[in-house]
């Protein structure tokens, strides 16, 4: 069993636990530049599994993943909607999430990339979406995050979602966000109290309407957005 370590000041030591907890496979919460995010291998179906567990939250809701650039995500195929690049280069690193375009062909599951590859950890993103239209998607965003982006430099992109029970606000301290959660996560990370409770905002582009969606309100405006793509 997991040693349990609670709440933590930020500092080296604890950075690197964080880093070592993640790589094994454990999920952690650590600060972000909007509120506190539950964080896990996004290539660790077991881990990923762990976030909806722990959050209680229905698997019809996808799960984003953090990183400290966008090029530490190519290796998974990303593609950013060429309408939504006016998007990237104006709000990201940031509070907006973009929905990319997944180019390389997911595992069929996570049972087959672990008897192909004899692992938990698969060669693709275990967070992705399927479309109906078959398109797979991932939702990315890039945090302006001090603390965040040392945990991200070391481990790689991030599978996350806010450290809070499905359906409760989202927590813009650490110790909300233990309320809540509790000894489902090996280890909490207090950075302080973040901009919180308003979580980022996540946006997508509709290829058959040709419109921009705002999937959900968050700290940038739906304005702010629609001027830049004006």
């Amino acid at each position: 069993m997991t040693k349990k370590y609670g709440i933590q000041p930020v500092n080296d030591e604890t950075i690197a636990l964080a880093v070592s907890l993640i790589q094994a496979g454990e999920v952690v919460v650590i600060p972000t530049d909007t509120v506190y995010g539950v964080v896990a291998d996004p290539t660790n179906a077991q881990a990923v599994e762990k976030i909806f567990s722990v959050k209680h939250r229905p698997h019809e809701k996808t799960m984003q993943i953090l990183a400290a650039r966008m090029e530490d995500t190519k290796k998974f195929g990303v593609q950013v909607p060429a309408k939504l690049v006016p998007v990237e280069k104006e709000f990201m690193p940031g509070a907006v999430s973009i929905i990319v375009d997944i180019k390389t062909a997911p595992a069929e599951s996570f049972q087959d990339a672990q008897q192909e590859y004899g692992t938990s950890r698969s060669p693709v993103l275990a967070t992705v979406r399927q479309e109906k239209d078959g398109r797979v998607t991932q939702g990315i965003r890039l945090p302006s995050s001090d603390i965040a982006l040392k945990i991200l430099e070391q481990t790689g992109p991030l599978a996350a979602s806010s450290a809070n029970l499905s359906g409760m606000d989202s927590p813009a301290t650490v110790q909300d966000a233990y309320k809540q959660l509790g000894d489902s996560v090996s280890l909490y990370l207090d950075g302080g109290s973040t901009p919180g409770p308003v979580a980022s905002t996540v946006v997508a582009w509709d290829n058959e309407t040709e419109q921009l969606l705002i999937l959900r309100e968050g700290v940038v405006s739906s304005d702010r957005i629609r001027a830049v793509l004006a």
